[in-house]
Formats: C-alpha cells, sequence, structure tokens
C-alpha cells in the first residue's frame, strides 16, 4: 500500500473517483495503484502528482510504499487549497 498516497489524498479531501477523474484515468486503476497492486506508468504518474501537488517520482522511489509521512520539499499542493503535506 502507498500510504504516502492515501495520506495526500485524504488531506486533500479527494475520493478515488475525484482523483481519477481529474487525473483522467479510470477509478479501479487508481485505486490499484493507491493500493500497490498496480505501478503507473511515467505519464500517469505525472497526471495524479499534478492533481494532488506532490512529486511525481514518489511512485519509483523504492522507499515511498513504506512511508508514513510525506518528506519536506516534494512539492506543494494545488494553489487553492491551505492543505499542509509538510507537518511532522
Amino acid at each position: 500500500m502507498r500510504k504516502w498516497l492515501k495520506m495526500i489524498r485524504k488531506q486533500l479531501k479527494m475520493t478515488h473517483d475525484n482523483v481519477a477523474k481529474a487525473a483522467e484515468i479510470e477509478r479501479a486503476y487508481y485505486t490499484m495503484i493507491e493500493n500497490g497492486t498496480r505501478n503507473p506508468s511515467v505519464d500517469v504518474a505525472k497526471r495524479i502528482a499534478t492533481v494532488m501537488g506532490f512529486d511525481w517520482t514518489l511512485f519509483f522511489d523504492n522507499k515511498s510504499n513504506e512511508m508514513t509521512r510525506i518528506p519536506t520539499g516534494t512539492g506543494k499542493p494545488p494553489a487553492d487549497t491551505s492543505v499542509n503535506l509538510y507537518t511532522i
């Protein structure tokens, strides 16, 4: 499971469907990505990261599946939100 991805999504108050629609992918595919059963392509990783405001390379970091916090300096949330992803 990509706990960090779920945490960001919940902080943004988004559902799987919200993220999937905004990233223009199927909801089931997004769910599999978040659960860690599928890996996104680079294109899909970039789209999800843009929607949620983080560095797309986190998907390909070997340690990212075990992370419970978002590392500082990985990006910022979309401009229209006040969510703080960088609390420790």
